[in-house]
């Protein structure tokens, strides 16, 4: 019987309350409830199970079973469907559909799905998954359809900017230069397809020898699979397409060296929107209904409601910021030349979440796995958030001796790794916090069927019934806390959306289940 091992069982059509007869009813901080599902809108709002923790199911098998909407434009992240996860101890689960933009000059994920466990118990360990092609700079990472792509800045007067796709150990498959530009700055997956934007890149920026190859960038390319690439236009004069974000369901671009926001009119035109600050912007990143850029040359944070700019306020002491990140509903931004990451209070306000030991700037943040990591200049360490102002070195992935700046400036969650790109040895590297296994197609909008599986030793996923991503676990796991089960909000963000029919099994239901309560 399917209802065997029911832990509790959550409708969601009027109220919060436990169908399964057990009384795990939950409490209701602000979501909305229609008759048929429960409504997150992204900002506040969950629902909250004080009876139960990830304690219920301990080193055990269990399953989470339920149902999720979300809508086709992109006006925020997707965010958490549900969560049990003691961030001090690093113990617990995570389960979420992640996006990420704002990650430095690219949009690295876009409605992938998540699931990870972790007690805490081990520290994660790197590998190095090779050099695509003759890299300097990793700068870019995307995922789409099934796999793992990387932008490259190549530095020979002969050399281009490549796309490159992950073929596993330290293998990538070379997908072409769209121009004769050195970099391949941006990428992004917008409309179902994979867009990369070029840059003719100083890297006299990192205090390396500039390219003697000085072809302009500056385009916008959509990928046709092999090496063919469809010209997509240029960014007004720009040489550069340096960052690329979705936003109600427009792609979105910047240049690096010259100022201006463009969005994208199909048309192979690109629509210049405004100059936030009257400065030089480095990311874009998306979050509670807005387009924030992250300035250079003091201009601070910029918020776009789809007509207008606000000011964001400054950061103290900082002249750039690089990149974005959405950590426990909040937004957060990395920042140059004292290496502090700050969380954004709203208004103008900004608080110090702490500093990168004594680093000078936060490059790529992600959250993985429950935790905030940001890649740091100029020693390419990355490092883990684990207190309110604490910061933990985990790796230092670039050795590169006699020179003055290594980077970590690219991150993407892939095959459930962090994967992480740096220069100037242009090495892409990944690691596992815990287990995790993750669905690296895009999740289609609308009502969609979600089974998160732990069965012995495996993590799967499944969607409307069918299996979609599965892995091997290292060793058993006791994710045992006292941090009351969460729906609709997790470790990344409140959930953008509606939930209904909300399952927790304390075993493993088997694919036969699964396609049953899948078609119910």
């Amino acid at each position: 019987m399917t209802d065997d091992c029911l832990i509790g069982h959550w409708k969601l059509e009027l109220d919060p309350g436990d169908a399964s007869g057990n009384n795990h009813h939950g409490n209701n901080t602000g979501a909305r409830f229609d008759g048929s599902a429960c409504w997150f809108d992204g900002v506040s709002g969950h629902i909250e199970i004080p009876s139960l923790s990830s304690g219920c199911v301990g080193s055990g098998d269990f399953t989470i079973s339920t149902r999720v909407w979300t809508a086709e434009g992109q006006q925020d992240i997707t965010g958490d469907i549900a969560s049990s996860f003691d961030s001090r101890l690093r113990k617990g689960f995570n389960l979420s559909i992640d996006d990420r933009p704002g990650l430095t000059s690219s949009q690295s994920n876009k409605r992938n799905l998540f699931f990870g466990i972790d007690d805490g118990l081990s520290e994660p360990s790197w590998r190095d998954c090779g050099r695509p092609g003759n890299a300097v700079l990793v700068f870019a990472m995307c995922v789409w359809q099934g796999g793992l792509y990387v932008g490259t800045f190549e530095g020979g007067a002969d050399e281009r900017g490549h796309v490159y796709r992950y073929a596993g150990d330290s293998a990538w498959i070379d997908c072409g230069s769209p121009d004769g530009a050195n970099s391949v700055a941006s990428l992004a997956v917008h409309e179902g397809c994979l867009y990369v934007g070029t840059a003719h890149y100083h890297a006299s920026g990192s205090s390396l020898p500039d390219s003697p190859n000085t072809f302009p960038g500056g385009k916008v390319y959509r990928y046709e699979g092999g090496q063919r690439w469809v010209d997509c236009g240029r960014l007004g004069d720009a040489c550069e397409a340096f960052a690329l974000s979705v936003f109600q369901e427009n792609l979105y671009a910047i240049p690096l060296y010259s100022q201006g926001v463009y969005r994208y009119d199909r048309e192979s035109h690109w629509e210049e929107i405004g100059r936030p600050g009257n400065c030089r912007a480095f990311a874009l990143g998306v979050f509670n209904g807005s387009l924030f850029t992250a300035g250079n040359e003091r201009a601070g944070v910029w918020r776009f409601d789809g007509s207008q700019w606000h000011d964001c306020g400054l950061q103290k002491d900082v002249d750039q910021v690089y990149s974005f990140a959405v950590y426990n509903g909040a937004l957060h931004a990395g920042t140059w030349p004292r290496a502090v990451v700050y969380r954004y209070e709203g208004g103008k306000d900004w608080a110090d979440c702490g500093r990168l030991a004594d680093e000078l700037e936060v490059m790529a943040m992600a959250v993985f796995n429950g935790k905030l990591y940001a890649g740091s200049l100029p020693l390419a360490q990355v490092y883990r958030s684990d207190g309110s102002r604490e910061w933990t070195a985990v790796a230092r992935l670039d050795w590169t001796p006699d020179v003055r700046y290594r980077r970590v400036w690219s991150m993407a969650v892939y095959e459930g790794k962090l994967f992480a790109g740096v220069l100037p040895s242009g090495h892409v590297h990944s690691m596992e916090a815990g287990a995790c296994v993750t669905h690296d197609s895009e999740l289609s909008a609308g009502w969609n069927h979600i089974a998160a599986v732990k069965a012995a030793n495996t993590l799967s996923l499944w969607v409307n019934g069918v299996k979609v991503s599965n892995c091997h676990t290292p060793r058993p796991f006791d994710i045992t806390n006292d941090v009351p089960l969460r729906i609709g909000f997790g470790q990344q963000d409140v959930f953008n959306g509606a939930i209904r029919d909300f399952r927790l099994y304390g075993r493993a239901l088997d694919f036969r289940e699964i396609a049953r309560v899948a078609a119910e």
